[in-house]
């Protein structure tokens, strides 16, 4: 499988929304009882138990988006880490699960992800559209994922929804780009962001099938076809903007 390390082609711009969200990811994560660096939540088990608390109380759980109300937290929970009392509006955790990463390898490999193609979507779409879209992709991952898998009780976290839809705005955004990649063992190569990119996109749809993993597939592919819609309907509205400014000079 190629890892890809960076877009082979220069910002016009500096990519500051795009380092504010790798930033943010980042300080969260240390903040959390996901990582090792905030020792103030305990060690060994007490640090799991809280994570596992920490979890349901950040996280998106579908079956809470879709009923509008909190759930208690799971008896298997309650037996090994005791119960944990907190007050939660689900649809906040919508946005708060964007931001939550269940471990540093986790982390590592969203933001490697956003780091590469981020760059270029917000260099194509400007900060604030591009930052609006990323917030609207994760809603839609999580969402999406919540509306196929309603009675899930099972927290999502992590940006990966949200990254996703940024990978679907790049294919349509920059068709002809090329993305540097690192396919093991040795080799480093310029392949064509479609090739890249599609072959992602169909490694998770191929992927809908395993009951065994822990990853949100379907949310991965909510938030790439939105990201590609959005980036559709921004290609055909910059014709229509210039146009007007044409129409007025």
């Amino acid at each position: 499988m190629a890892l890809p390390l960076y877009d082979s082609q220069p910002a016009r711009r500096v990519p500051w929304v795009t380092y504010l969200l790798v930033a943010a990811n980042v300080v969260v994560f240390l903040l959390t009882p996901m990582s090792n660096f905030a020792t103030w939540y305990g060690e060994d088990r007490v640090r799991e138990c809280r994570a596992a608390h920490f979890a349901y109380e950040y996280g998106a759980v579908p079956k809470e988006l879709t009923t509008g109300d909190q759930r208690p937290l799971p008896v298997d929970i309650v037996d090994d880490c005791g119960p944990a009392t907190f007050g939660k509006a689900p649809w906040t955790s919508a946005f708060t699960s964007m931001f939550l990463h269940s471990g540093a390898l986790h982390l590592l490999g969203n933001l490697v992800a956003l780091f590469v193609v981020g760059m270029g979507v917000e260099d194509r779409l400007g900060r604030w559209r591009y930052l609006f879209g990323y917030l609207l992709f994760g809603l839609a991952a999580v969402y999406g994922f919540a509306w196929t898998s309603p009675d899930s009780t099972v927290p999502l976290v992590g940006a990966s929804g949200a990254i996703a839809g940024v990978m679907g705005a790049y294919v349509i955004l920059n068709p002809r780009g090329r993305i540097v990649s690192y396919v093991p063992p040795i080799i480093v190569v310029r392949l064509p962001v479609w090739v890249v990119l599609g072959y992602w996109f169909v490694l998770q749809w191929l992927s809908l099938g395993d009951a065994e993993s822990n990853v949100a597939y379907t949310a991965h592919i909510y938030g790439f076809v939105a990201g590609v819609v959005l980036a559709l309907l921004a290609r055909r509205a910059g014709p229509a903007r210039r146009l007007a400014a044409l129409s007025r000079g």
